[in-house]
Parts: C-alpha cells; structure tokens; sequence
C-alpha cells in the first residue's frame, strides 16, 4: 500500500485517523493499540507472509529488553555483566536475522562464482522494512544497556517498531524520540493546526515523488539498463543518466520522508527530519550530515564510536571511518556496488579528514569565507556525490564502469544518445529536468524550513487552518489523479533497502 495511492489516501489513511481519535477519547491505551493494529495491517498489506516475522521479531527484542532492564538495575556487578550478555545476545541474534533475510543470496552467488561452484538453494524473498525495523530495536536494545532506556508498555513498544509512517523506509527512530509522545495525552486529541500542517507537508512529499522523481527517472533508467547490459553510452548520455538518478533518489527518499513527517502530525506526532538540503554541502563530512540523517546518525552512535571512533590515533579513525561506511553501504542491498559505493565515501570522508587536519583552524575560517574557495568546494562535493551515485545505481560493476568512463570521455563510441532514442527521449529535455531539479535542491527553501513555517502558522493563527487545509487536499487529488492514470504505479527506491 504506497503512500501515492487511492487505497491509501481514500481508504486506509482516513479510517486510520478518524479511529484513532475516536477511540482517543475514550481510552489513550485503546488508540495507540488501533494504530498498532492499522500499521501492522499496514504491513501486511504489503507482504502478508512476512508478518508474523514482524510480530516474533518484536516480541522477541521486548523480552530481550526486559532482561536487559531487570539485570541492568540490580546493582552487583555480575547482574551488569549479565545485562550486557543479554544486550550482545539481542544485537546478535537481530542481525543474524537480518543477514539471513538480506544477504543468504549475495553469499551462495558469491561464493559460487569465487569457487566455480554450482551450490544451488531455493532464493530467500527479502521482507519489506526489514532494515528499518531491525535497526530501530537494535538501537533499543543497546540504549536500554547503555542509557537506562526503560519500556513496560508492549502496545507502545509494538506500535514504536511498526509506525506505519516509519516502517517500510524510515526514518531509523529511537525509544526516546518516539515513547513520550504516545504517554501524552494531548497525543490522542485532535489537533486542526497539526491536522493542516501535516496535509500540507504529504501535499509536498507527494509533489516531490509524484512530478518530480518519477518525472526525471525515465532519463536515468535506460541509459544505467543499457550499461548493465554491457551497451556502451556516449558521454552526455552518462552524464543525463548520473545527474537524472541523483535527483530522481534525492526527490524519491526525501519526497517519501516529507509524507512520512506529514501523516505524523495528522496523528500529533513529530518524526525526526531525514534530510536538509544534502546537495548544498561543501564537503562530504557536510554531505552525510544532511543526508539520510538518521541513518548518518545511527552509523555514528552505533556503529562508528563503537570501533573507537577516534579515540585511538589518526590511523585507527580512518580505519574505522572505512569500515562504517563499508558496512553502512552493504546496509543498502547485498551487492558489491554498494561496496564499493560505501568504500567511496569512507575514501571521501579519510580525504576530507585529511585535508582538515593539515589546515589550521584559522586557514579553515578564511577558506569557508572564501566564495571562490566555497563555490570549488561544493562542486567538487558534488562531482565525487555524483560519481558515487553511478556506482550506487548500476546493477553491476561493469555497468557502472561503462557510466563512469561515458562520464570522463572515455567511451570509444560513435553512437549519437542511442539509449535515450530507443526510449523515445531527448537530450535536451532531460538535461532541462536536471537543471530544474537541480536549482530546486540547491537554491530553494527545504521542506524542513518549510513544514516548521507552516506548523507555526496553522497552531498560531486558526484563520489560515481553512485555506491551508483546502490547498493540500485540492494538490494531493490532483497528485493522486496524476498518478492513477499512469500507466503503472513506481514504489520508492528505498522500500529495496
């Protein structure tokens, strides 16, 4: 059940709410167990057979954190060993589930290939989410160890991990963003200044997925299938496709977090903004820090700073920079290009580093005043974006090197655009989506800005609440008519993740 379709828009979406706060008024338990309910629904819309996997994985993580919570408040030292026993046992056993799932495929394929082997086994179907709702209870479990992070409330546990608006691509969320608002009773009254606000914000994610990304993604994908097929591209074609992908993942992702944002205040609840206008970074330490910013954020607390971070000398952090990018890569999809895409941006990252270190903070504060310097800066952040992209949407690593030498001038072709003639498309027409799309990203205000602005206008001044309310039904019908007569219905490119 996509976010851009009648079923959810017309039906599930307005049950959902109206339930919720009926049943509100009369029992806050009863209306956080119906959104329990409607999400895991929700789930099983999608992958019926997959949620019992849900269901056994939260009740599994709730136990585990209850051992861990009993164990970690005694205080003897052999209850606070046996609490990080439990802690290590559930991060284990979540991602060894998780392995199984994502990758029993990418190993056998390896492995016969490596060995010229022919080990065949029946193909192991990837659950929808899987990534997002294991992460989300594995940083449970580690901040009810390491934070004093305390849940006895199953319903609200339940409905922490499968938060429909969250469940199938994010954000990665944490106990504490998410548990204080379901305790709230102003939680489960209606609001029209959050209820305004919110349609407002889908209206907008709906936009950005529905004309935008959709828009420019048939520039990129004949020219990345042709590749993969071994098909060499002349260099504007690489150039479209690379440019046409960045926009279409950007648009896509921060258009489905954008809805995800804005059907939680329909319910009175914040998630935590994903995205803050990456592609006007100036350097890729900027970059991920604006980028898919809750999974930058896990990858840090979690992952990085407990390699050691860099607490162990310059070589240790590089090391440990490469492998958390490596592994945040592998986190995408079980394949080598996501490999090497994260080995990318460790190398970036180690670069950037680098750079810094041999710079004093005084020659740093003159540079980033420097417009000339600032302007090379973000071009040449952008260019290694860019390249890494390629690497990122390409099936296979040959693909992705034909891409890259189309890009540099190296492709020994004579063909004029033929994969984007064989799609019926033009040059021009694409390279004016990616200049459109391109200022759009780089000059325009985010949603962020945008959805606190209007948060702050429909709570303050109930007048607007009627005109905004009017605007965002009246965009997303007509979004939702566009994207009906379509020919066919595209999913979110991170519902692959």
């Amino acid at each position: 059940m996509l976010f851009t379709t009648a079923a959810f828009i017309c039906y599930f979406l307005p049950v959902v709410w109206a339930g919720f706060f009926v049943i509100g008024r009369l029992s806050h338990r009863g209306a956080a167990l119906w959104l329990l309910v409607a999400s895991v629904f929700f789930y099983g819309y999608w992958m019926p057979t997959f949620t019992f996997l849900l269901l056994a994985s939260i009740a599994a993580n709730y136990w585990v954190g209850s051992r861990i919570a009993a164990a970690a408040d005694s205080d003897s030292a052999r209850h606070t060993q046996l609490a990080k026993r439990w802690m290590v046992a559930g991060v284990a056993a979540n991602l060894a589930l998780l392995s199984y799932f994502k990758y029993a495929n990418f190993f056998v394929d390896s492995l016969n290939q490596a060995l010229g082997m022919q080990w065949d086994m029946a193909r192991v179907i990837l659950p929808i989410g899987i990534s997002f709702f294991t992460f989300t209870q594995i940083a449970y479990l580690v901040d009810t160890w390491k934070k004093g992070v305390r849940e006895r409330n199953l319903v609200h546990y339940g409905l922490f991990v499968t938060y429909f608006p969250h469940l199938i691509a994010g954000p990665v969320l944490h106990h504490a963003q998410m548990m204080p608002q379901f305790r709230q009773a102003a939680t489960y009254r209606l609001n029209t200044g959050n209820l305004t606000a919110g349609l407002a914000i889908f209206a907008i994610g709906l936009f950005k997925k529905v004309v935008l990304a959709d828009g420019v993604s048939p520039y990129a994908d004949p020219i990345f299938q042709a590749a993969d097929a071994g098909l060499l591209v002349d260099g504007p074609e690489a150039w479209l496709g690379a440019l046409a992908y960045t926009f279409q993942l950007y648009f896509d992702f921060s258009g489905y977090s954008d809805m995800a944002i804005g059907l939680s205040w329909m319910f009175n609840v914040r998630l935590p903004f994903n995205f803050n206008s990456p592609y006007k970074a100036t350097n890729i330490s900027e970059f991920w820090r604006r980028w898919h910013m809750t999974l930058s954020q896990f990858l840090r607390d979690y992952l990085y700073i407990s390699l050691g971070g860099n607490r162990y000398g310059v070589k240790r952090r590089y090391v440990n920079l490469m492998v958390t990018m490596v592994l945040g890569g592998l986190w995408h999809g079980a394949s080598w290009s996501f490999v090497v895409w994260g080995f990318l941006h460790g190398l970036y990252l180690g670069i950037n580093h680098a750079f810094r270190a041999m710079c004093s903070e005084n020659m740093l504060k003159k540079l980033s005043a420097n417009k000339v310097f600032t302007a090379l800066a973000w071009a040449l952040t952008m260019l290694a974006v860019v390249a890494a992209w390629v690497v990122f949407r390409a099936e296979t690593l040959q693909g992705a090197g034909i891409v890259l030498n189309g890009m540099a001038g190296l492709a020994d072709t004579t063909a004029v655009h033929t994969s984007l003639w064989n799609a019926g498309l033009t040059l021009s027409r694409g390279l004016a989506w990616c200049g459109a799309l391109g200022a759009l990203a780089v000059a325009a205000p985010n949603s962020n800005q945008i959805g606190n602005w209007l948060l702050g206008v429909c709570n303050s001044r109930p007048a607007v609440r009627a005109f905004v309310a009017g605007c965002g039904l009246a965009a997303i019908a007509l979004l939702l008519v566009v994207n009906i007569t379509r020919q066919s219905v595209s999913a979110f490119i991170y519902f692959n993740f």
